[in-house]
């Protein structure tokens, strides 16, 4: 659904072109300090605008509507606003008959039995990330001291990514990215065995984000490959302290006080200026489909900043419920 957590509670909300999209947090703590000028420097991160990001350029404004009152939270839901103004619908005509491959174009119209907004990928747009972002800035400050810094490190299979990005520019194509995400000063005995565990938590939302296909946690999938002994992390201090940190900072689904580590695997963007074939519904017949309009080349360039704020939300929700 549109809502994640249980007592860091956020609901989101909006179409890629409707009205506006926004986020409501139910369960933020009363006396943050908090103005519009708090998110600014992570929407920013999220916003259009380099090369091989879209070239719609939004204002990107928070109307901050409730919960807040004389620049701290009261502790009533937060609840904040973006106004859409760049929007340009017509491109998007042609994905009702003939959906984009790879896109939420059929999957969102079957689901919803064609009542879905289609513009500009309506409600499975990364757009509607913005409420992410917004309710991220409230959990790393509910979150703190705890830091998390996410880092795009490769596109395309490439650590050249400056270079990656002109070649599918270049080819009308796209590309998709590898994230690492390091959560560094979380104490140990956060999160719950089994369906609360905190990778169960943090993957959650991080599988939410429109364009994420893999989460792995410390060495991951090279696990698989590994011996005990060589997948083991010793102890070296009282502190619990690890030699090695296999695990990624997480045992028994609880933080055990190093640093949990997170990859993250984002797809390459579904929609391209390479023309492809692909089933036409209205003439029932195979048939070109070029995507005109305005896409990211590779949408990963702008995940870093929002795997920070899903992360941020995930503690928050799982230290809420340890207090």
């Amino acid at each position: 659904m549109n809502s994640f957590g249980r007592f860091f509670r956020v609901h989101i909300f909006g179409e890629s072109h409707g009205n506006g999209v926004g986020v409501c947090i139910d369960g933020c703590p009363e006396g943050i300090p908090l103005s519009a000028d708090d998110f600014v420097s992570d929407l920013v991160r999220r916003k259009s605008g380099a090369r091989g990001t879209t070239p719609r350029i939004e204002n990107d404004m928070p109307e901050i509507l409730s919960g807040i009152y004389n620049g701290y939270t009261t502790g009533a839901p937060v609840s904040i606003l973006f106004r859409n103004e760049n929007t340009r619908s017509s491109d998007y005509e042609r994905f009702t008959a003939m959906p984009r491959p790879g896109h939420a174009d059929f999957s969102g119209r079957i689901r919803y039995n064609g009542f879905n907004d289609p513009r500009g990928g309506g409600h499975f747009s990364g757009r509607v990330t913005l409420g992410i972002v917004s309710a991220g800035v409230i959990a790393k400050k509910t979150v703190s001291p705890v830091n998390i810094e996410a880092v795009l490190v490769k596109v395309g299979g490439s650590t050249d990514i400056q270079s990656k990005i002109e070649e599918v520019l270049s080819e009308n194509d796209s590309a998709g990215g590898l994230i690492h995400c390091r959560i560094s000063g979380l104490r140990a005995g956060i999160g719950n065995p089994f369906f609360d565990s905190v990778e169960s938590v943090l993957a959650h939302i991080l599988f939410s984000i429109p364009g994420v296909k893999g989460v792995e946690f410390g060495a991951g999938f090279a696990a698989a490959e590994m011996k005990g002994s060589e997948h083991n992390d010793p102890f070296i201090s009282p502190t619990g302290e690890t030699l090695t940190n296999n695990a990624g900072g997480i045992n028994g689904g609880i933080s055990n006080g190093n640093d949990i580590k997170i990859n993250i695997a984002v797809k390459p963007t579904s929609s391209i200026g390479r023309e492809q074939h692909t089933f036409n519904f209205e003439t029932r017949k195979m048939d070109v489909l070029k995507a005109e309009g305005r896409h990211d080349a590779c949408i990963a360039l702008r995940i870093p900043v929002i795997v920070e704020a899903a992360a941020a939300i995930a503690l928050a929700d799982l230290m809420s419920a340890k207090k």
